[in-house]
């Protein structure tokens, strides 16, 4: 038969008991609801693995220890194994504390233990506690210093515009009366062309769309940078292959926890 698994109030508790410094803990009585899984919410796990044999599971029981400083570690038994459990820590429950405040941390990463309270205290001090510990005061300073988001400046204002139009023949243009003297030789140097039939510079479909969008980039910062601003509008659907417009890159969302 498969080895009991220990009782998970006893263990939390004498693991507790043998922590540095003044430690509780609680059994969690709730399984679902917004309690448990605004816990769940506040992993803070690094390296990602504990917070997954936590959240890819259905577990038993679970249970909360709480020490100084803000400390809370997240206890529950380890999935398959039933000699193990998984201590992971969690994050301070303030609404003063936002996204961006976990930037740049070298933020703790939970741990497996075995079911031998003296062996999962010496490892929880050994392992976790220091780095959570450093992870909080950083925090704690970054709250303090940076309490509102980034956010990115308001453009400078321009003096004049020009707008691109991407039309459903895939190409790019701009009729030659709405672009500014200063501006054409930007247009040529990009490759686009003047179609005198259309009365447009033109950027024609014949690039690939990677390399349409590049040639469009090159066109935009030179533009900006001369104090030009750019728009960039769609004339109906765009033909095949251009199904969407060109790439542009962009900030990606920052690591979940």
């Amino acid at each position: 038969m498969p080895p009991h698994r220990p009782e998970l109030a006893t263990f939390a508790r004498a693991v507790a008991d043998r922590l540095p410094g003044h430690w509780t803990s609680r059994l969690n009585p709730a399984r679902t609801g917004p309690e448990y899984f605004a816990t769940l919410q506040r992993l803070w796990d690094e390296a990602g693995h504990a917070a997954s044999l936590i959240e890819e599971y259905v577990h038993v029981d679970d249970a909360v220890m709480h020490g100084p400083g803000e400390q809370q570690l997240y206890v529950t038994h380890r999935p398959l194994r039933t000699r193990e459990l998984v201590i992971a820590p969690l994050a301070p429950d303030d609404d003063a504390i936002l996204e961006h405040h976990f930037d740049c941390i070298d933020g703790p990463s939970g741990i497996t233990v075995p079911a031998d309270p003296v062996r999962a205290a010496a490892l929880i001090a050994r392992r976790l506690l220091p780095t959570y510990c450093a992870a909080l005061k950083a925090l704690r300073r970054n709250c303090a210093e940076r309490p509102d988001p980034p956010r990115l400046p308001a453009p400078s204002p321009v003096r004049k515009t020009v707008t691109l139009t991407w039309y459903p023949d895939g190409t790019f243009g701009a009729p030659y009366t709405s672009v500014p003297p200063e501006v054409r030789a930007t247009l040529f140097m990009a490759g686009f062309c003047y179609f005198p039939h259309r009365d447009a510079f033109v950027l024609s479909a014949a690039y690939p769309a990677d390399e349409q969008a590049r040639r469009l980039r090159s066109v935009a910062h030179a533009l900006t940078s001369a104090g030009i601003g750019v728009n960039l509008r769609r004339s109906g659907n765009p033909a095949e292959p251009a199904a969407t417009p060109p790439p542009g890159g962009g900030p990606h969302p920052r690591r979940a926890r």
